[in-house]
């Protein structure tokens, strides 16, 4: 028994250390407390100061969840944290400390914070200022602090270049679980079809459908982050075809989303039509519901695609998305035979019903492997045009060292003909 508890805890404990090791907030917790503990070691054995708490500090406040806004944040702290100690010793040699000269320092500070374009490190302007102000050795002062900046951002960067995060799948996981949330909507909404037409059950998918768009939110910032972690990473290769890849991916479900609402309004209108009675005969209600389920799986089908990394996998998604189109578009033509069929037999409310079909049909054509090859390849093209505009001599030092790689081999070829 004491043995079987022993195993059960271990796995608790495997598992709780599985399930939290990808939480952002976890990972950076234990970066920025490692970071400030690494920081405050080195400005012991570097500075003169006795508690140099500067150094931690401007560790803990440069280290972020990814590499690239690591390094934005360390240039903009430490500009920050220069600037307010220039501007304490030039204000030492005039005036004293007191309540309107500290007042003076307190603008001039966040006035030159705005200027130097420091962002968010503006306040951090006026409080090194005042902190190198309210001090007796002023010169003595101002040089460790900024020495103990300059070691608490170096430590901190440092830090983030040898272990940098990389939170794709966290974007990863938050694409997927949005896709097995439409599809959940959408098998609601195929079940509805077969029962007493409501409008309160209408409403209430309606609602659902509405609240994609806060999902979509957080999915979009998850994939921010995971974009930041890809920038500067030497961990990633073809960092600008994995960034392409989610964020097309994420487009197209915002896209499918839009349509859902659409969608599930258009039979919130058509229970409102037919309160009390069926929304359709139980042959279209199933064909309708199976044309549903099969949009359903293509859905997950393409989010599996989108976020499959290794090429076995991905063919297999591939091939998975495209039987499930196929699939989902036999059972539109056969839906659509069947309101063919009752809309010549009433016509009322055919607005509405060819509406499912069309919102269906545009559905399947963003998931639609060819639309998304040519998608991707025009955001990559865009992508790399941009890089290029917007570092030129990086793209020229590119293109200097393929044409250095191929003149060997020119050379080599004419050696062989002679």
């Amino acid at each position: 028994m004491p043995d079987a508890r022993r195993r059960q805890a271990v796995r608790s404990t495997a598992w709780l250390i599985r399930r939290y090791a990808r939480e952002p907030a976890v990972v950076q917790t234990l970066r920025a407390t490692a970071a400030a503990t690494l920081a405050y070691a080195a400005a012991l054995w570097l500075s003169e100061e006795p508690a140099p708490l500067t150094a931690p500090l401007t560790a803990l406040l440069v280290v972020q969840v990814t590499l690239y806004s690591t390094l934005t944040t360390s240039v903009r702290r430490v500009n920050a944290v220069v600037a307010g100690v220039l501007i304490a010793s030039a204000f030492s040699l005039w005036v004293g400390l007191s309540w309107w000269s500290l007042g003076l320092i307190i603008l001039a500070s966040l006035t030159v914070g705005y200027l130097v374009r420091v962002g968010e490190f503006v306040p951090e302007v006026a409080i090194s200022a005042m902190l190198v102000l309210g001090v007796t050795r002023v010169a003595d002062t101002a040089w460790d602090r900024v020495l103990e900046t300059l070691i608490g951002a170096a430590v901190g960067l440092l830090f983030n270049v040898l272990l940098p995060p990389v939170w794709v799948g966290d974007a990863e996981e938050s694409i997927d679980e949005l896709s097995r949330r439409m599809r959940r909507l959408l098998l609601d909404m195929g079940e509805g079809l077969s029962a007493p037409a409501s409008v309160t059950r209408s409403a209430v998918r309606l609602h659902e459908a509405r609240r994609l768009d806060n999902d979509i939110a957080q999915v979009d910032a998850s994939l921010q982050q995971a974009e930041d972690s890809l920038r500067l990473n030497p961990r990633v290769r073809e960092a600008l075809l994995n960034r392409v890849v989610l964020r097309t991916g994420l487009d197209t479900l915002e896209i499918c989303a839009v349509v859902l609402r659409v969608m599930a309004r258009t039979l919130t209108d058509l229970a409102t039509a037919r309160e009390g009675g069926r929304l359709f005969p139980d042959e279209v209600s199933r064909a309708l519901d199976e044309l549903f389920a099969r949009t359903s799986d293509a859905l997950v089908s393409f989010a599996v695609l989108v976020t499959s990394e290794v090429s076995e996998s991905a063919r297999e998604a591939e091939q998975r998305l495209a039987e499930g189109l196929a699939a989902a578009a036999a059972a539109r033509e056969r839906a659509a035979g069947l309101l063919l069929a009752r809309v010549h037999r009433d016509p009322r409310h055919w607005q509405l019903e060819g509406a499912l079909l069309a919102e269906a049909d545009r559905v399947l054509a963003e998931l639609d492997p060819e639309h998304r090859s040519r998608r991707l390849l025009e955001e990559l093209d865009r992508g790399v045009r941009e890089q290029r505009e917007k570092h030129p001599h990086l793209d020229g030092l590119r293109q200097w060292a393929r044409s250095r790689r191929r003149v060997p081999h020119g050379r080599r070829a004419r050696a062989r003909d002679r």
